[in-house]
């Protein structure tokens, strides 16, 4: 029973939304300080050179600095420990060779970023162009020139999975090969990255305020590179304007900015700009599949044969490592079907583009694009409505939690519910009547589904297996009463956007009773919080807020043993609600339960707990191998043959994240998650040229879907709760972002069909469109 109306699945409005509507937020690029410096980089125009010399300004040497004044600053390595990878040095500053556009070669200091800017424009730059590698296909070819010398070919791992895939092909009648890619996409939160660093001689410490999504990883590194002992560095995250994954990795800027606040004693500050952030920090999801799947005749999928490659650029990301997206594929490309066989091989391959990092979805995205819309060319060949042909094969409730064929372990969930209510929801066969009798305009009518799973709350085991400098452990947190009643939390993982200030307040109330509105949350800073991996792969409100509960049962106990001699009660007699212990003959208030412990100490029960009103916790789940949320996204769309132009007329979402801590903060996640993939399927993509230059380096040219481009989405919630989590809740951060280009991709190719035209690259830009029509005429 629910303590309150304002603990766990209340949709309460977001706390931290006030100080954003009316600008008191404070981001990196708020943070003034006396004496501070502007940083702007000298950043390559070549994708791969090798560097002559780096000539400084006449006068101004001082203020300029490149590799060689680094001294005792180590590069940034992110090794696997999985078998035959390659290790990559990413440097802080490119010294002896340029591996991606607009890499860093020096640091240019300053009184304003403006004169930081001319600095770097008079430094000059001596390099030798070398052939760049921009086709990921061709990467590993033999006469494909290395980015790595020490390395036999451009990749740092070959990674894949087998079992019973040619008994499968033996049984199979039907058998549809295709080939699938996905563009490469930057990562485009409303805030940059932002670095403010500035030395405390009075703590003997570097501070680093960064915008990051976790701040302990980035001391762990910073602590590498410099030499540092942790102790001696604090990271600090303010207020972070939205992350999905591009902040979650160490820079070469926070670096360099440590470095310079050491050698100069003064602060220093660098502002990511756009063009920076679009024409050389890290991207996401360049995908390519070679894909097989294997049906009987009466609608059995019997397995899946794949070949995929992942195009991770030059260097391998700290801490996830350059494998981590391509060796995902091939254990999550079966996703929630049942099948008999299945083989998948997959490379990262090495690049002159920016590195790759895990975009909200990480590899799920391009997985589910692949898979189902081979999906629907299977249902295609055997006559059999695709809705129908995943209804065959998904994993049945019956068999939860269930165990797919490459042992991932799903703890609760109805795929075929989802997939129904979809399907009702769409009225399937009046849109197939509509799509017989064709459009007054001319325009050609598709539908187009996709199921998925997101595995979230990854634990030990699983990043344990890949050996990269991040495993997560007991997540923990410290819940602390205030003489007045209050309670302040303080977490590991960092708020980007995920409402923790609100959801956190939440589960306090759940278990300790005290108002949400009287929590505050202290996150964001390693010198006051748990050490904690941070805020990524949807696991803050399942660990971080299982850490909460674990905290505040502890913190409960004391409080109800203090209760208990006031009110002349037993403690078993107490419950907590509503801001107060509640005993057989009368109540009290927590704010008197904290008054007594901190003022009045003389009124507290004899064998009272010595660790008073404060706890620290940690929490793991049941089993660690994590929680898995899914979806079924539907699309309705109108294609026009003569322009290429794609609209969504709809657009649903069948979503279980388990049990909701709060039903409108996961609406804001479904979302705006929803959004990003419409992006993904329509409009947004960087292209490089053949001598690695990005094309798209301004937002007039990188387009990102805005509100025109945003159709209304139809949410329905499914509740299943998880067996493994504190509350039954799952993580639910990436599921929006999976699923749209999926059931747009096949929306369109139901679309297209008639013309015997079909679309296997995303984004589906309306040239792409013309192109599938006028070879499918062609045929």
């Amino acid at each position: 029973m629910k303590t309150s109306e304002r603990g766990v699945g209340a949709s309460i409005p977001r706390f931290e939304d006030d100080r954003y509507l009316e600008g008191r937020g404070r981001f990196v690029g708020d943070i003034r300080m006396s004496n501070m410096l502007e940083v702007a980089f000298l950043r390559s125009p070549l994708a791969h050179a090798e560097i002559l010399g780096v000539a400084k300004p006449e006068g101004a040497a001082h203020q300029v600095f490149t590799a060689a004044d680094l001294e005792g600053v180590q590069g940034i390595r992110a090794d696997s420990g999985l078998p035959g990878f390659r290790s990559s040095v990413q440097p802080i500053l490119a010294a002896d060779r340029i591996r991606h556009v607009n890499e860093p070669i020096a640091a240019c200091v300053a009184a304003t970023r403006a004169e930081a800017e001319d600095l770097a424009d008079l430094t000059q730059l001596d390099a030798k162009p070398l052939p760049a590698v921009h086709d990921m296909l061709k990467a590993r070819d033999e006469d494909a020139p290395l980015l790595h010398p020490d390395w036999e070919e451009n990749a740092f791992l070959e990674s894949g999975f087998e079992q019973g895939i040619e008994a499968a092909i033996e049984k199979a009648t039907v058998t549809v090969r295709r080939q699938y890619r996905t563009a490469r996409q930057c990562m485009s939160p409303m805030e940059g990255r932002g670095v403010v660093a500035y030395f405390d001689d009075q703590a003997d410490q570097l501070v680093i305020i960064t915008s990051t999504q976790m701040p302990h990883i980035v001391r762990n590194g910073l602590a590498e590179c410099l030499g540092l002992d942790q102790a001696r560095i604090r990271v600090i995250a303010p207020d972070v304007g939205g992350g999905f994954g591009y902040k979650g990795i160490l820079l070469a800027e926070e670096v360099a900015l440590g470095w310079l606040a050491m050698r100069l004693r003064r602060p220093m500050r660098w502002i990511e700009d756009r063009r920076e952030q679009l024409a050389g920090n890290a991207n996401c999801r360049e995908h390519w599949y070679d894909i097989t799947g294997y049906a009987s005749a009466d609608g059995k999928l019997l397995g899946v044969d794949c070949e995929a490659i992942v195009d991770s650029g030059a260097y391998s990301a700290y801490p996830f490592s350059a494998c981590l997206e391509a060796a995902q594929v091939a254990s999550i490309l079966p996703g929630p079907y049942v099948m008999e066989g299945y083989r998948c091989r997959t490379w990262s391959v090495a690049t002159n583009k920016p590195a790759i990092l895990p975009y909200r979805g990480v590899a799920r995205t391009g997985v589910c694009f692949a898979m189902e819309l081979v999906m629907d060319d299977l249902a295609r060949e055997l006559g059999i409505e695709p809705a129908e042909f995943r209804r065959r094969n998904l994993a049945p409730a019956e068999q939860m939690p269930f165990v797919n064929i490459t042992g991932k372990i799903f703890d609760s969930g109805d795929y075929v519910e989802a997939l129904d209510r979809a399907v009702k929801a769409l009225d399937l066969p009046a849109l197939r009547a509509r799509q017989e009798k064709g459009e007054p305009d001319g325009r050609l009518l598709g539908v187009g589904l996709s199921i998925f799973c997101e595995q979230g709350a990854h634990g030990t085991s699983v990043y344990s297996g890949w050996g990269i400098p991040m495993v997560p452990g007991y997540e923990q947190a410290t819940a602390r009463m205030t003489p007045d009643g209050g309670l302040e939390l303080r977490v590991g993982v960092q708020s980007h956007g995920q409402s923790l200030e609100t959801t956190l307040a939440q589960v306090a109330n759940e278990v300790l009773g005290v108002e949400p509105g009287k929590v505050r949350l202290v996150h964001g800073d390693t010198a006051l919080t748990p050490y904690s991996t941070g805020t990524w792969g949807s696991r803050c409100m399942v660990m971080a807020g299982g850490a909460v509960a674990t905290a505040c049962e502890e913190l409960a106990e004391r409080v109800k043993a203090i209760a208990a001699k006031l009110l002349q009660a037993e403690p078993g007699q107490i419950t907590l609600a509503d801001g107060e212990a509640r005993g057989p003959s009368g109540s009290v208030s927590l704010s008197k339960i904290g008054q007594v412990w901190y003022h009045a100490p003389q009124d507290l029960p004899d064998g009272v707990d010595a660790g008073g009103l404060e706890a620290t916790k940690g929490y793991k789940t049941v089993r660690d191998t994590g929680t898995f949320s899914y979806a079924c996204h539907s699309a309705l769309v109108l294609v026009d043959p003569e322009t290429g132009e794609v609209e969504i007329e709809r657009y649903g979402i069948v979503e279980d994240g388990g049990v909701l801590v709060n039903p409108m903060v996961v609406d804001g996640q479904v979302w705006g998650g929803a959004v990003q993939g419409i992006g993904t399927a329509l409009y947004e993509e960087m292209p490089y040229d053949s001598e690695g230059q990005p094309l798209a380096t301004t937002l007039a040219d990188y387009m990102l879907p805005g509100a025109a481009e945003s159709p209304s989405i139809a949410i329905d919630h499914m509740e299943t709760p998880s067996p493994i989590s504190r509350f039954g809740q799952k993580g639910i951060g990436e599921s929006g972002a999976i699923g749209p280009p999926a059931a747009i991709g096949n929306a369109v190719n139901d679309a297209l069909r008639g013309f015997g035209a079909r679309i296997g690259q995303v984004p589906i830009t309306p040239e792409r469109v013309l192109a599938a029509l006028a070879a499918g005429g062609s045929q």
